[in-house]
């Protein structure tokens, strides 16, 4: 039994006076394992901080199932219940943003242990726990939020996360607003803590270099839905979807002989989620289209052990001498970027 798990998922937001919706998730499923990382990456406006806040209860689904330890997740049984309280959490992008400007950190960090009902002496020793684990001093405890450093604000965040001792942390773009040197600290922590808590990671991210060092398995999405799914390395390695092709070989990687043409080039503009076109969604910007991709969505196709997709043309792109091995590149980058901490 996963840890979690996402089954046929949709979140449409109605628009004010009017009967249309945007449609920001559509039929997604997925599951998280006890202790792993799975990422998932789109382009903004994918959909993927909606499932990560219809995972946590923060906005109500329109439909699906949603089963955390078998359970599901729905009326009195929610993230605010006794049974379920702490131990699902999030780490926001913003860490300035997420953390009250008023309070001191020993505060911010005290807060979910109250709504635990754990005694001043256990929740001491909580703090005083968490705050070594994430590498941050006693007497920061007493200090504000605006007197930390960006990272030192994210690593509250995390500490924050991590106090209630969580089975699931929903990571929203954490290291995106960190320049490259906290950035790489940031990884680093959440991989060791990973290792010593077996906390499981659902990672929301368009950082391919990171999530290529972090992931265990890696969901692309495209307009609300997942288009291609396997381990980090098939991802990576054998992309299989046009549009996971497309999105990794936009990313301009420092050394200039690794940014190679991809065989996919996407062009045209992305449709409108209130407006979704009747067959697969990236028929319109595909060069690889055919007539029953306009009519049609494709049905998901396993492509090898774990490694799915939602494509006709599969075949052509993984029979294509031109397709590029990304993941030896990104292993590169992504280590160089660890080495700055």
């Amino acid at each position: 039994m996963a840890l979690l798990e996402i089954h046929e998922l949709v979140k449409h937001f109605p628009i004010t006076n009017s009967r249309t919706v945007v449609q920001a998730v559509n039929g997604v499923n997925f599951a998280v394992e006890k202790g792993e990382t799975l990422a998932l990456v789109g382009e903004s406006g994918s959909g993927k901080t909606t499932i990560g806040r219809c995972v946590l209860g923060l906005i109500k689904p329109t439909a699906g199932q949603i089963l955390f330890q078998g359970r599901r997740i729905g009326g009195k049984h929610n993230v605010r219940s006794r049974g379920l309280r702490g131990k699902m959490q999030l780490v926001f992008q913003e860490p300035a943003e997420s953390l009250d400007p008023r309070r001191h950190i020993r505060d911010t960090l005290e807060e979910p242990l109250r709504a635990l009902v754990i005694s001043s002496k256990g929740r001491d020793k909580r703090i005083e726990d968490v705050i070594r684990r994430v590498g941050l001093s006693r007497k920061m405890l007493e200090q504000y939020p605006a007197e930390l450093s960006i990272g030192q604000q994210q690593r509250v965040g995390i500490a924050r996360a991590i106090v209630t001792q969580p089975e699931l942390i929903v990571l929203d773009e954490p290291t995106s607003a960190l320049d490259p040197t906290a950035r790489a600290e940031i990884i680093d922590l959440l991989i060791e803590l990973q290792k010593s808590l077996g906390t499981a990671y659902l990672f929301i991210s368009h950082d391919l270099n990171t999530v290529r060092y972090i992931s265990k398995r890696v969901a692309v999405m495209y307009l609300g839905m997942i288009v291609e799914e396997g381990t980090s390395e098939q991802i990576f390695s054998k992309p299989r979807h046009p549009y996971a092709v497309g999105l990794m070989s936009s990313v301009l990687l420092p050394n200039p002989n690794l940014n190679q043409p991809s065989v996919i080039n996407l062009i045209g503009e992305i449709p409108s989620p209130i407006d979704l076109p009747k067959g697969c969604y990236l028929a319109g910007r595909c060069p690889l289209v055919e007539d029953r991709c306009r009519t049609k969505m494709p049905a998901l196709r396993e492509v090898a052990d774990g490694h799915t997709v939602f494509c006709y043309n599969y075949e052509k792109i993984a029979a294509s001498a031109e397709t590029i091995d990304y993941f030896e590149q990104f292993q590169a980058e992504a280590e160089k970027i660890l080495s700055l901490r």
